[in-house]
């Protein structure tokens, strides 16, 4: 059985972060930067920002969820900051 995975994108030039989840990390930040996702196609490229593993997809689905409510949307805010702060 392998990891599940929520991670944070940035896009720097739309100051834009984006949630989501997969089993395969790489892959799917390799996609978001080639265009294979619609929805955030417009805003390329993308860097991956913050990330954490989970043992089930139901897991990582919930943490998601999560990010996208209000609660979970401050701390992006101080994910991006962060990210921000440390890349100049």
């Amino acid at each position: 059985m392998g990891l599940f995975f929520v991670y944070i994108l940035y896009s720097r030039e739309f100051s834009r972060p984006y949630i989501g989840q997969t089993d395969n990390l790489s892959a799917r930040v390799r996609r978001h930067n080639a265009g294979g996702v619609p929805s955030t196609r417009p805003f390329r490229p993308w860097v991956k920002i913050h990330s954490e593993s989970f043992q089930t997809r139901s897991e990582a689905m919930a943490r998601e969820r999560w990010f996208k409510s209000g609660t979970g949307r401050k701390r992006v805010q101080v994910i991006v900051a962060e990210y921000l702060t440390k890349s100049g």
